[in-house]
């Protein structure tokens, strides 16, 4: 994506290089992964190399909240896992100043909104034990799938449960 999608409350642009030294001091706590499964991403070296996929990919957002201006997080569209007429919503985290608020809801409302004006569906894989993850999905509103997801990393394969938003969903959602 090329534009900003914004509520008046957030702000979601796109990831600019300038973004990373800003958003790893939002990344920097352990606790965002600890249930994750990426629990190192708080490590410079684990971190650094997220950053530079998401800038590869060219559709990641910075989560900006307007009333400090700070960048808070951030999130980001993906293809390579999703099935035709779909788009994943992906890699995203908020600093834990903003767990359990309204900023979680209002960023995925803006991203599917703007997703589900091109695609079908929007899909979210989350790892199968992250607990505060799957919470927050249902939430909002996400159908779990019987699709399933094995990530292969050095650590061993992890398992991701898929949940997915449809337009139809959507419009008699939380989010709507």
């Amino acid at each position: 994506p090329k534009g900003i999608l914004d509520d008046g409350v957030i702000t979601l642009r796109p990831l600019a290089l300038s973004d990373r030294d800003a958003l790893f001091a939002a990344a920097s706590d352990a606790e965002i992964w600890a249930q994750h499964p990426a629990h190192d991403r708080w490590q410079r070296s684990v971190f650094d190399s997220f950053f530079d996929e998401a800038m590869a990919h060219g559709t990641a957002f910075v989560v900006i909240d307007k009333a400090s201006g700070a960048i808070v997080g951030s999130s980001r569209y993906g293809l390579e896992r999703a099935g035709p007429g779909e788009v994943e919503i992906g890699w995203t985290f908020l600093t834990r100043e903003f767990w359990g608020g309204d900023t979680n809801r209002r960023m995925k409302r803006l991203m599917l909104e703007y997703a589900l004006t091109h695609f079908d569906r929007v899909i979210f894989l989350i790892g199968e034990t992250n607990i505060r993850s799957r919470r927050a999905m249902e939430k909002i509103g996400g159908i779990l799938t019987e699709r399933t997801y094995s990530v292969d990393t050095p650590g061993g394969s992890i398992n991701h449960v898929i949940y997915a938003i449809d337009r139809q969903n959507f419009t008699k959602g939380p989010l709507a």
